[in-house]
């Protein structure tokens, strides 16, 4: 095995990525040989045939004794989205916001996104359903909607089946997943795709049932008020308990340590179905919803305040790791402040922005690239990395060099450009200064005819 092979297994070996070798090839030959874009692919035709076969499952009429129970339709369940589209796109744009400094990349995004809204209502409805039918649950037709199911069989099952694309990008990307921020933003975007799905089926069944039954009163104010209850009220259920995994996974990851690497997801996911449970029962035994939105808000706000304080750390381990390279002399000392404060990453891009695309694409490079660099200081300080991780150190400190001069660092330096509009006036005057000068054949004739003459007929020998 030669030296390049083995360099290759170590690194490998500690989940650090690879730089190609060899000529830069065209983005559309990058794009096809990436692996990157056969898994969104796959990924989303997956998510299509879930969601195919949630919609066929969901329309087909449930027989029960004495009659059926009518299933959905296209016109309840197209509404149901409408309506369920706002909770989604705040839960989104708030995990966004919180995966900060070294953000995943949109494709991880997309993936716990759908995973959550598509694989795991699909698996968690047929598991449900089983396991009612084995308990010998009846409840409305639908042997998945007794209370016992609700309470001991679907926190188990929709937070294993939400956190399993958790622990797939764990597996496959481990070198990314660096910060309890990340944890949050992809566990939260699974949750709340899990949420945007369920509440569309809650929707839709309101739908049906108000517009059939002639006991369930006014149709419009029995869809408003499940809709306030689980769009507004109880909205934090699904993110806050798939976001108890997600940190606690993101903690087994930053540990050197064998006992917590095991310990620690399985604490995270048994606590994450233990709230589950909680509510469940709670929702089962006609506890007024607003007593649980406000216990459930305020364990809500007990976590922002931790997202709050992991930010804060996140800045100050930035600052110490770029801190010690600045002592070794490999960075200078305004990498520490431009690259550690999140504002001013922010600022610099914003100015980046006015200085044209090649600076701001410098301008982001530089960030990720210094924040890898943080990052990776950090794995070798816990022992998460060995000595391989140096040959990466100086892959990015290459890096950072290259691009140092193109990009924004110095946000109070390197202003914001103003654009500048047109001046009519400075317009014409520049114009009249392009129009050719007079021919000094000025009263000459035209070309061949008598009165031509190749030279100026003003000329003249100087008098004296």
């Amino acid at each position: 095995m030669s030296l390049d092979d083995v360099a290759l297994r170590e690194r490998r070996a500690n989940g650090l990525p690879v730089e190609p070798t060899g000529p830069k090839q065209h983005w559309a030959k990058r794009i096809l040989m990436s692996p990157s874009t056969w898994i969104l692919l796959g990924a989303t035709l997956i998510y299509a045939a879930c969601l195919l076969w949630m919609y066929q499952t969901s329309i087909a009429e449930t027989p029960v004794e004495g009659g059926v129970i009518p299933g959905l339709n296209a016109s309840a369940i197209r509404r149901s989205a409408q309506l369920a589209l706002p909770t989604l796109l705040v839960w989104v744009a708030v995990f966004l916001l919180v995966d900060r400094f070294r953000p995943m990349r949109p494709i991880l995004w997309w993936l716990a996104l759908g995973w959550g809204a598509c694989v795991s209502t699909a698996s968690s409805m047929v598991i449900n359903t089983w396991a009612g039918q084995e308990m010998a649950i009846v409840g409305n037709g639908d042997p998945a909607t007794g209370a016992r199911t609700a309470v001991f069989v679907a926190p188990f099952v929709e937070e294993a089946t939400k956190a399993t694309i958790l622990f797939l990008v764990a597996m496959a990307l481990r070198y990314r997943l660096v910060s309890r921020l990340q944890g949050v933003a992809l566990a939260g975007l699974s949750g709340a795709g899990f949420a945007f799905t369920e509440n569309i089926l809650y929707y839709s069944r309101a739908i049906v049932y108000s517009s059939t039954t002639i006991e369930a009163g006014d149709p419009e104010a029995a869809l408003a008020e499940i809709v306030m209850l689980r769009g507004v009220k109880t909205a934090f259920g699904h993110p806050l308990f798939t976001v108890l995994a997600g940190i606690a996974l993101v903690i087994a990851l930053r540990s050197a340590s064998k006992v917590v690497r095991i310990l620690a997801p399985l604490a995270g996911f048994l606590l994450a179905a233990l709230a589950h449970m909680v509510f469940n029962f709670l929702a089962s035994t006609g506890m007024d919803p607003n007593v649980m939105a406000l216990f459930g808000w305020l364990v809500v706000l007990s976590l922002v305040i931790h997202v709050v304080r992991q930010a804060l750390a996140e800045g100050r381990r930035h600052r110490d790791r770029l801190a010690d390279y600045v002592a070794m002399g490999w960075l200078p000392e305004s990498a520490v402040v431009a690259f550690s404060r999140q504002r001013t990453r922010w600022r610099s891009l914003l100015n980046a922005v006015s200085h044209g695309w090649r600076p701001l694409m410098a301008t982001f490079r530089l960030q990720r690239t210094m924040t890898e660099l943080a990052h990776l200081r950090d794995s070798q300080l816990r022992g998460l990395v060995d000595a391989t991780g140096h040959g990466r150190e100086r892959e990015l400190l290459d890096r950072a060099r290259e691009l140092w001069p193109i990009a924004v660092t110095d946000p109070s330096a390197q202003r914001f450009h103003l654009p500048t509009f047109p001046n009519p006036v400075g317009w014409l005057r520049r114009l009249r200064r392009r129009q050719p000068a007079p021919s000094p054949l000025t009263g000459a004739g035209p070309l061949g005819s008598p009165q031509y003459s190749p030279v100026d007929p003003r000329w003249a020998p100087p008098k004296g």
